[in-house]
């Protein structure tokens, strides 16, 4: 409960971005009708998307590379905000599209309904699992994304929300990236709420967050239900109190563990933005990258 209420009033309540599109379109010359009826060229730059699931019109930006090719097979990030936020708060935060110019992936930035995703502990009730799945799937026709190139990343609400998708939607993704949310709530009570198929993870855990401790032992239960065990890995460069470990789960996914002592409930390296962590001493936009490229969906 104390989370729930440091979610709800812990931030500025933000403007919703409006968006317009849709996106069915198979190549630059043959664009198709999206599921909101509107017509999409899958094509490299900014686009401001709808994809209408459950009776709402859920908004999302979507980037595409310079060196994007609707012919080729893409991998896609998708990242969820904070509670309350939205999708171009978070991506003019992290600098997660720098990064997707240089290695030329698709990042898709949802909104998530009235600022927020229905998660581990808030908030809403609005069927955000199935948004993503949805959303997954009409990329993966639309824009060519490669469905074992499909990870999800967030920070607190969309952390938690990470989490969530995870387990639920049975292998879709091949890992996240957690920055400053956890394994947590009532959901996770059950011994039996871990993936059914391998999903590797990476997180993000700032030892003056108040809620470490949760995050810290969510991470736990969920490498004691996959029967993880420690493996050596890379130590940390650039911040010598920062930590790092690494396990190998029983059903082959990894789970990479930052915790760094000095940083609150924030994103590790980001440059502003009202949950930057720009002294953290490391970067996690780069991290989590690198750790998805080198974590493919398992079959």
């Amino acid at each position: 409960m104390r989370r729930m209420v440091a979610v709800l009033t812990g931030l500025v309540l933000a403007v919703v971005a409006t968006a317009c599109g849709g996106d069915r379109g198979q190549s630059r010359s043959a664009p198709a009708p999206s599921p909101s009826g509107a017509v999409e060229r899958p094509a490299a730059g900014d686009h401001r998307l709808v994809l209408p699931h459950d009776g709402v019109e859920r908004r999302y930006l979507l980037h595409a590379p310079p060196g994007y090719d609707p012919g080729r097979p893409t991998a896609l990030v998708i990242a969820l905000h904070f509670y309350p936020g939205t999708g171009a708060r978070l991506r003019d935060m992290v600098g997660l599209d720098a990064v997707a110019d240089r290695e030329n992936f698709l990042v898709a930035y949802p909104d998530g309904h009235n600022g927020g995703f229905n998660a581990l502990i808030c908030c809403g009730t609005t069927d955000d699992v199935g948004f993503l799945r949805d959303l997954t799937a009409h990329l993966v026709r639309a824009w060519r994304v490669d469905p074992d190139r499909v990870y999800l990343t967030g920070i607190s609400n969309g952390g938690d929300m990470s989490f969530r998708a995870a387990v639920e939607t049975e292998g879709l993704f091949a890992a996240i990236g957690v920055v400053s949310g956890g394994y947590s709530g009532p959901r996770t009570a059950s011994e039996t709420y871990v993936p059914r198929r391998p999903v590797s993870v990476i997180t993000f855990i700032g030892g003056q967050d108040r809620y470490a401790d949760v995050f810290t032992e969510g991470v736990r239960t969920w490498q004691r239900r996959l029967r993880c065990a420690p493996t050596s890995g890379a130590p940390p460069t650039g911040a010598p109190r920062v930590t790092r470990t690494d396990a190998r789960c029983g059903d082959g996914s990894d789970v990479t563990v930052y915790t760094l002592p000095d940083m609150g409930h924030s994103w590790p390296g980001a440059p502003g933005g009202e949950l930057a962590a720009p002294d953290a001493g490391l970067g996690a936009t780069e991290l989590v990258w690198d750790f998805f490229a080198a974590h493919p969906r398992r079959s």
